[in-house]
């Protein structure tokens, strides 16, 4: 059995925190913000171009989450390893942690692992990045988090329409007036829990550490055609670090 770690002292750290002594309140999170492979494991038996597709990351949402940290002066927290290597928005419990066929895809390094295999890739990349989470957490005195996503265009050959989707399980009085702001934008086809819903199942950053701590809380996903380059992620950062403020203030008086 090989004992050692799966990431080699000189391979990107699996989490990133950034502006944690940000003024605001805000706290956001990109739990598939990156697109890196440990050495060890290769590209998982897959293509290069494959390693560039949403299977594999959050394409857009790290420029966005960086750019509202500056506007809003919020802490950010971003993940750096693709979602393929093990999804840092799922239960480790779940057997879509470490997806076998992501869309149509199959994920040949994904096959047949057992649980020494699967136990290394949830201590080096899962766990250092939801424990950074919880303890930045535990050091504010109050905290909204806002967990940041994208979604692609097409899934299965499936159009979607909505340009940008707001997303709840339990409570759904931030994500609410956040989704009526952004209708009254114009021109926005916006969706809520569409074209995904937060479940225990499906999601571990906003059930975990925003619903058991009782935190305001939204998750956003926004489609990955419209953030694509980095103007793009600009207008879309200036467009939440206007909104979010507003549907907070609504969300404090109701």
């Amino acid at each position: 059995m090989n004992t050692e770690p799966l990431l080699g002292p000189d391979e990107p750290d699996p989490v990133m925190l950034e502006n944690e002594a940000g003024r605001s309140s805000f706290f956001l999170t990109c739990d598939h913000a990156g697109r890196a492979f440990p050495r060890r494991l290769g590209t998982l038996g897959l293509p290069e171009y494959e390693t560039w597709r949403h299977i594999a990351w959050d394409i857009g949402i790290g420029g966005v989450g960086r750019e509202l940290s500056r506007l809003l002066d919020a802490a950010v927290i971003l993940q750096t390893y693709s979602r393929l290597v093990v999804d840092c928005n799922r239960d480790p419990k779940v057997p879509g942690s470490i997806p076998e066929v992501s869309e149509m895809t199959v994920i040949p390094g994904n096959h047949g692992l057992g649980k020494a295999e699967r136990g290394a890739r949830v201590n080096a990349i899962f766990r250092p990045y939801h424990d950074t989470i919880a303890r930045a957490l535990d050091r504010r005195r109050a905290a909204v988090l806002v967990a940041l996503h994208s979604f692609t265009p097409v899934f299965k050959g499936v159009a979607r329409p909505w340009h940008v989707a707001v997303l709840f399980n339990r409570d759904a009085l931030l994500a609410h007036p956040l989704a009526e702001l952004l209708r009254a934008e114009g021109g926005l086809l916006v969706g809520e829990n569409e074209p995904y819903a937060v479940s225990d199942l499906t999601d571990y950053t906003v059930p975990v550490h925003a619903e058991r701590r009782g935190l305001p809380h939204v998750e956003i996903e926004i489609r990955q055609d419209l953030i694509a380059t980095p103007e793009s992620q600009r207008q879309w950062a200036e467009r939440l670090a206007r909104l979010l403020p507003a549907a907070y203030a609504q969300y404090r008086r109701q």
